[in-house]
């Protein structure tokens, strides 16, 4: 009974996401329509949707494991750099870019690019569009695997099939409704997420005895509440955190906003720029507020199994996948809103993974086959060629989530920083430096995105110092890059500097 509430939840989401999707295909006329839903996004849709597709399953997995092994700490830094970001790229980028791209035409972020710095080479077109697809399709096959994963510990069946079953049903939806079908199913999963947040804290609490309940636990465990310290359960001892230094490298996570193209795809597609107070307010109050709530349910889950309402968990990413579980058996009603709970942590990946595919290909079918290869098609061929591509970027992130034992945080963590290295500092300049010209561009994005590697690979193994999170040295090398190349060549022409004091 417990089972089949679930599994009636989990159907009746995925089909609801099915029929969504083929409802806004019969609104997609042109290509602008499919990527950018023809700047018709209203304003709650707008905030939720950019929300849904950047927190990923990170939100009601990743937070509360690591506050779940650790203590409040590192997510405490990390959650606040991460809403700091998410209030900084609504304030100084939302607005200015939603102007400026529709100014000057542009449907995606390479488009804006090549449009803003006059780049008729299209090298800037070519070199971030392949830093999407370089990042973006293994983030979208670590979407797949964390869906494929969920499937296969809740109902026994084998990875592999579940992860196709699942990644066909992102695919589906996704490749007939184009951007308005993912940005109106990401904002109903985040009205999703949200309900699993509140029912996992109320069945959490009633099951412990209250808050003060887990108030007192969490605080006789020396080190577990602190922001300079972590718990070491292992040895049962209080860890320093590391100082300034670290809490620094922390909150970078937050500089990634800048650089991120399917949340910057959101302010291009906005309808009203005037609207975007309202979206800012809206979505840094529902992103301070849901990550501090799976903070909080890491936290309350070692409480319950404290007090014995849960077994020690072998893995703590899956407190959320456990409680929603022990639930289920009280009730069918309550298995139905377990269903609902697994359902949100299904929508975290795949509000996610249906922004990253759309923006990885109209990277390749518009921004290379199309803008650099000059491969001409009607209307209507444009728009099978984009379906075509997305399908095709999907068997792709298929292919690499095919191994089980694949790391989905590391990834998503590595392609974060590539695209706040890469992109941020460009964005940033872009919109508030008239002097940036495009060989600053180049150069900055090229160099901001091998720092990544670089650093990840052969300068972070050195420790100490040297591990430091690398988004946030990539981020400065792209951004001084741009500064001083720009200086040391030509000024951008007459025409360009125009358009920039008109915005």
């Amino acid at each position: 009974m417990a089972t089949l509430g679930i599994v009636i939840a989990i159907v009746v989401y995925l089909a609801g996401l099915l029929i969504m999707g083929a409802t806004f295909a019969k609104e997609n006329h042109t290509v602008g329509d499919y990527y950018l839903g023809g700047r018709k996004l209203g304003p709650f849709v707008t905030a939720m949707s950019a929300e849904a597709s950047d927190m990923s399953s990170w939100l009601l997995m990743g937070l509360p494991g690591i506050a779940y092994a650790s203590g409040i700490c590192d997510v405490f830094w990390t959650a606040l750099g991460l809403g700091i970001g998410t209030y900084m790229n609504w304030l100084i980028v939302a607005k200015r870019l939603r102007r400026y791209s529709e100014k000057n035409n542009s449907v995606t972020i390479p488009d804006f690019f090549e449009h803003r710095f006059r780049d008729k080479s299209h090298a800037l077109l070519l070199i971030s569009s392949l830093i999407i697809v370089v990042f973006f399709i293994p983030y979208v096959g670590s979407g797949f695997a964390a869906c494929g994963k969920l499937f296969s510990s809740l109902f026994g069946l084998d990875y592999t099939v579940a992860m196709i079953a699942s990644a066909a049903v992102i695919i589906g939806y996704t490749a007939t409704g184009g951007f308005m079908a993912a940005s109106v199913t990401d904002f109903v999963q985040s009205i999703i997420m949200t309900i699993a947040l509140i029912a996992v804290v109320c069945f959490g609490l009633s099951s412990v005895g209250g808050i003060d309940v887990v108030s007192n636990f969490a605080t006789s465990i020396d080190g577990y509440i602190s922001l300079l310290a972590t718990h070491d359960f292992a040895t049962g001892s209080r860890v320093s955190y590391g100082g300034i230094i670290t809490i620094i490298s922390t909150m970078a996570w937050g500089l990634g906003y800048f650089g991120m193209p399917h949340i910057l795809l959101r302010f291009m597609a906005i309808e009203d720029p005037e609207k975007i107070k309202l979206s800012r307010r809206i979505s840094t109050v529902w992103v301070f507020i849901a990550m501090g709530v799976a903070i909080f349910i890491g936290v309350m889950a070692h409480t319950m199994v404290n007090v014995g309402v849960l077994d020690e968990l072998a893995d703590s990413e899956r407190a959320i996948v456990i409680i929603a579980q022990t639930l289920a058996e009280h009730s069918f009603a309550a298995s139905l809103l377990a269903g609902v709970i697994l359902a949100g942590i299904l929508a975290c990946t795949m509000s996610t993974c249906d922004s990253q595919m759309l923006a990885a290909s109209s990277s390749v079918s518009e921004n290379i086959l199309h803008e650099t290869l000059g491969i001409e098609l009607s209307e209507h061929m444009q728009m099978v060629m984009a379906r075509i591509v997305l399908i095709v970027i999907a068997a792709i992130g298929i292919i690499i989530a095919r191994d089980p034992n694949s790391s989905v945080f590391g990834i998503v963590s590595f392609a974060w920083a590539g695209f706040g290295a890469a992109f941020g500092p460009i964005m940033l300049l872009a919109l508030f430096w008239k002097r940036a010209n495009r060989y600053g561009a180049i150069v900055g994005m090229l160099g901001g995105g091998i720092m990544i590697f670089l650093w990840k690979f052969m300068i972070k193994p050195l420790g100490g110092i040297f591990g430091i999170y690398e988004l946030l040295p990539g981020f400065i090398v792209g951004l001084l890059l741009c500064v001083v190349v720009s200086l040391l060549t030509p000024a951008p022409e007459k025409e360009i500097v125009e358009e920039f004091e008109s915005i």
